[in-house]
């Protein structure tokens, strides 16, 4: 009889000390494949594979494209990849940014419940925004289990706590508990298998692809929005599911709602970033054609530099707090 074997888990900020002490609390003979999609620099070269190695008795690894599952073994996604699930392997691949991650948890997610389905057990730790709300979603429409951190025992409660208001998660523990949890769960019997939407199918296929490679036969699924893709310029589908929309482009960016005001954010203030750059390059000019001015004695000149030196300081200081207003975590609000 299958059992709830595979166990999937994603975390954000805080989530390297978290996922340590996740990985000490599980027994050596747990007898489940865990997944860990942790967002990450792109850049970086991951470590975490080691700290959780070293932090409980499981090994823990890197996964190579194809890689085949084994049980008992805790399974890392690398910088700048998705971790997607088939059955019996594991696909690192260079897909679409998902809210502007690779990895990205609603990727990992959704790929186990299209592969799994009842056999899914989903976990989310701390973190900011949403990511691995959808995915959550996706595992119990799919017949699995949903678990997030209580978010009042998370460094940064934003996953956990927007998880909760979907109001489909299963159980919400503080990570001390979790360990436990899991080790009870993992040997029940696993429910019955319910197929996903094709939407789901399709977007877990845009993950897998490799943007070199992108299938011109996948139609991106939704409908178009008024709004850009904030990656690529395009045109944003929306998708509407569970009573709640997200997007996704042709390109294959995807974004939840709260995402993509983020991702939105993050392109205003560099707007401003550059305008007030922009009005101080002009000050520095302004002040050498004041001194210009008063060494050829040009009184009215000198004070026409001065003018617009004091004009565009002034915009500076507006610049500055229309960026320090959009420096607001969004969805990071109580309640």
């Amino acid at each position: 009889m299958a059992t709830k074997d595979i166990v999937v888990v994603g975390s954000s900020a805080g989530g390297v000390e978290a996922l340590q002490r996740l990985c000490a609390s599980l027994p050596a003979d747990f007898p489940a494949a865990v997944f860990i999609a942790q967002h990450l620099s792109a850049s970086a070269r991951s470590v975490l594979p080691l700290l959780l190695g070293r932090a409980g008795p499981l090994t823990a690894l890197s996964p190579a494209d194809g890689d085949p599952i084994e049980a008992g073994r805790i399974y890392v996604a690398t910088p700048d990849h998705h971790m997607l699930l088939r059955p019996g392997r594991i696909l690192m691949r260079r897909g679409p940014h998902e809210n502007r991650t690779r990895p990205a948890v609603n990727a990992l997610f959704r790929s186990a419940a299209l592969a799994y389905g009842g056999r899914v057990i989903g976990v989310v730790l701390t973190g900011l925004l949403d990511d691995g709300t959808e995915g959550l979603i996706a595992i119990k429409a799919a017949g699995g289990l949903s678990i997030v951190q209580d978010p009042a025992d998370a460094e940064w409660p934003s996953m956990p706590r927007n998880a909760l208001k979907r109001d489909h998660v299963d159980h919400a523990v503080p990570l001390d508990q979790l360990g436990d949890l899991l080790t009870r769960l993992v040997v029940e019997p696993a429910g019955p298998t319910v197929p996903l939407p094709a939407e789901f199918e399709v977007e877990d296929q845009m993950a897998a692809q490799d943007f070199a490679v992108m299938e011109k036969t996948i139609v991106t699924p939704g409908e178009p929005s008024h709004i850009s893709c904030p990656d690529c310029g395009g045109v944003l589908n929306e998708i509407a599911a569970q009573e709640e929309l997200r997007f996704r482009c042709q390109v294959g960016h995807a974004f939840t709602p709260l995402g993509l005001a983020a991702a939105q954010s993050d392109e205003l203030e560099r707007a401003l970033s550059i305008a007030a750059r922009t009005h101080r390059d002009r000050i520095r000019l302004f002040e050498q054609m004041r001194d210009n001015a008063d060494a050829r004695k040009l009184p009215r000149a000198v004070g026409r530099w001065e003018g617009a030196a004091k004009e565009s300081a002034e915009m500076i200081a507006i610049l500055e707090q229309a960026m320090t207003s959009l420096r607001r975590p969004i969805g990071d609000e109580e309640g």
